[in-house]
């Protein structure tokens, strides 16, 4: 396993974060999760709702929600695993707020999601646009639930 491994999840109902543990426990890992500013209500998290908070955040490509605490040092690790929830196929935006928030340069970024409905898509190709420099990625996988044999074989790929 590579070394100066971080595990940055955004999880608006807790898969994705317990996921991402295992994905740290398993690899060695230092563990971030990234926590809105402004927590998700389930009235926010209301996709059928053209009104709420997540809906207009996902029909909005320049909505950057602010993250609540963004005092991570990145010079520390050569490579950093993201993990988030699918909204609207994609990542949800505050994913875009973390990736702009940092200087990659020189690391290597590995997606996953979590889905309960659609598949990784275009979502890790998307998230290339945000970051900047000489950056190396792995193809993002989708991984749904904490089942440690699936995450090793997908480690052992991109790592």
């Amino acid at each position: 396993m590579a070394k100066n491994i971080l595990v940055a999840v955004f999880s608006a109902s807790g898969v994705t974060k317990r996921v991402g543990e295992e994905i740290a426990r398993i690899a060695g890992a230092d563990f971030y999760e990234i926590i809105p500013k402004n927590i998700y209500t389930s009235a926010d998290l209301d996709w059928m709702n053209k009104k709420s908070r997540s809906s207009v955040e996902m029909n909005d490509p320049s909505a950057r929600p602010q993250i609540a605490d963004s005092a991570l040092d990145m010079t520390s690790y050569d490579t950093v695993i993201v993990g988030f929830p699918i909204w609207w196929g994609v990542a949800p935006r505050i994913i875009d707020t973390f990736l702009e928030s940092y200087d990659f340069s020189g690391k290597k970024l590995i997606p996953f999601c979590t889905s309960g409905g659609s598949g990784v898509g275009r979502s890790d190709t998307a998230l290339h646009k945000d970051v900047s420099g000489d950056v190396k990625w792995a193809k993002g996988k989708q991984i749904n639930r904490p089942n440690e044999s699936e995450i090793r074989r997908w480690l052992s790929e991109v790592l």
